[in-house]
């Protein structure tokens, strides 16, 4: 049982390949074997002639993907104080892997993306050509809230969104909804949930032609659907400039400032704030030099960086503490190894940016 439903289909010779996370029990959070599983299938019908494109969702209705299993890595990195971290290094290995092949892909991709869609959900979301978005999509990056960084592409994504919003949603951990993914670019379809096997049905009857172009151009055509519902109200882009505001500059100290300076006020940008208020200081400080760096990399350099930042993070307690803290004992009193990003020493958090010894290799497909 690898968690992920594969399926053919379409009424011709030419076929969609069908994917479906399917652990509605964990909100589909992605285990090895699932990403091992989702890696393969998209290998074999990235070759298949007989594939003109591929669909992915979750199973259930509350979530397309929460993440990873942030507690087997967890279990990894207590097993191995100080690293190598076998089992977490090489989740992330294979999982960065699977996400170069989905932005990477030659042919169309269309995500499902309702429900909760958060880190390594995400991830998957951010790869697919083609990322439709509902009336109940969450979407998240949390990981300054258990210690670890937007990876999964989120160097790479996040510093391609307008203005200063990815550098903020890294930050903060702020949840955004359906039209915020629009606004800055995560999403590029908004249709109602209701409206998935109406779209199935739709790419199971077209004509595909195996130009990746064309059949594209069939995807776009096939979700160009009047929505059954009503987007939600947005939230991101009226705030745009505060956040710009609050973001601006290269000094981590100065806008850690300004975020604790907005943390009472009761406003969704205020609930944002706390998260930072709540979260790692050294993970704030390693998000921010990681998007930074990143800013002109390419793909394949930001899954590599992505890798080693990994790796050491898995190393370190402060991961651990994090999620203890959010998701085993629950009490979120997490003891952070630093009050405040300023606390954090620059040789410490240099380290955290050098390939340590014995880190698993990313071997990206060519």
């Amino acid at each position: 049982m690898t968690g992920v439903h594969q399926q053919l289909i379409g009424h011709g010779p030419i076929k969609v390949g069908h994917l479906t996370l399917d652990a509605p029990k964990t909100l589909n959070s992605l285990t090895r074997e699932m990403v091992e599983s989702l890696t393969s299938a998209l290998e074999t019908w990235r070759d298949d002639p007989a594939i003109a494109a591929v669909f992915i969702d979750g199973s259930g209705d509350k979530a397309f993907c929460a993440g990873g299993d942030v507690q087997a890595l967890r279990n990894s990195c207590l097993e191995n104080p100080g690293g190598p971290c076998e089992y977490a290094e090489n989740f992330f290995a294979r999982e960065y892997r699977m996400n170069y092949i989905l932005h990477t892909y030659p042919k169309p991709i269309v995500c499902w993306g309702h429900g909760v869609v958060m880190g390594g959900g995400l991830g998957i979301l951010a790869g697919c050509s083609h990322r439709v978005v509902s009336e109940r999509t969450r979407i998240g990056m949390p990981e300054v809230t258990i210690a670890l960084f937007p990876d999964v592409g989120g160097s790479w994504f996040l510093n391609k969104m307008p203005g200063h919003v990815g550098r903020f949603l890294a930050l903060t951990a702020a949840n955004i909804n359906a039209a915020d993914a629009l606004f800055c670019g995560l999403g590029t379809v908004f249709l109602g949930h209701e409206q998935k096997q109406a779209v199935l049905d739709k790419l199971a009857d077209a004509s595909w032609t195996r130009d990746a172009k064309t059949d594209a151009g069939i995807v776009d055509h096939v979700l160009a659907l009047t929505p059954a519902v009503d987007p939600p109200e947005p939230q991101l882009e009226s705030v745009f400039d505060d956040i710009n505001t609050l973001m601006a500059g290269d000094d981590l100290g100065v806008i850690a400032s300004r975020l604790l300076d907005r943390q009472g006020e009761d406003s969704w940008i205020g609930k944002a704030c706390q998260g930072f208020a709540h979260g790692s200081k050294l993970a704030a400080s390693w998000i921010f030099r990681q998007l930074n760096e990143s800013v002109e990399r390419s793909l394949e350099e930001v899954f590599e960086s992505e890798l080693i930042l990994g790796a050491n993070i898995m190393r370190h307690p402060e991961f651990s503490e994090g999620v203890r803290a959010l998701l085993v004992d629950k009490d979120r009193n997490p003891r952070w190894a630093y009050t405040e990003v300023s606390a954090v020493p620059a040789d410490i958090l240099d380290g955290f940016f050098v390939e340590p010894a014995g880190a698993p290799s990313l071997k990206l497909p060519v």
